[in-house]
């Protein structure tokens, strides 16, 4: 069960928090409609590379990772979306695009939108396409201690 690993760590450091399961989606938004939770709640998992190292952009549903901004910030020289087959294996016991937001549980960066940090509580894949985990902003942020930075723009709809 790909949400095991996840639990346990949760499990061990003390977090509270809920599973939610939930009909097959695989987007964000899809994702967010099928579990009735705002798309601004559910923290969706983008696997970029950064000069060549592989990391995690973790930012609301409702919005998009400005990829030029995110360099610019980071002052790397390329940023871009990381394909399937640079990290599949690394996050293997998660089915692919369902990868929770703990980078440090696959020896990779976390960097979160600034504009996740204002939801008290949060949402994400669980490791599948039909569970998800809620709990805390807060504990999420001390568990994972991820780069804060502002990286996203809101999807226009």
């Amino acid at each position: 069960m790909p949400a095991k690993k996840l639990k346990d760590f949760l499990d061990s450091n003390d977090v509270k928090y809920v599973s939610v399961s939930h009909s097959k989606a695989y987007t964000a938004q899809e994702i967010a409609a099928s579990a009735h939770i705002p798309g601004k709640e559910l923290a969706k998992t983008v696997m970029i590379k950064i000069d060549g190292h592989l990391a995690m952009a973790v930012l609301p549903a409702s919005y998009k990772v400005d990829f030029a901004l995110l360099q610019k910030t980071l002052g790397a020289d390329r940023v871009r979306l990381a394909y399937e087959q640079e990290f599949k294996d690394r996050c293997s016991d998660c089915e692919v695009g369902a990868m929770p937001p703990f980078g440090n549980l696959y020896n990779l960066d976390v960097y979160v939108a600034q504009s996740l940090t204002e939801d008290e509580e949060i949402a994400f894949n669980a490791g599948t396409h039909t569970e998800l985990i809620k709990m805390k902003y807060e504990d999420y942020e001390r568990i994972v201690s991820p780069k804060i930075l502002m990286f996203s723009t809101k999807v226009k709809t």
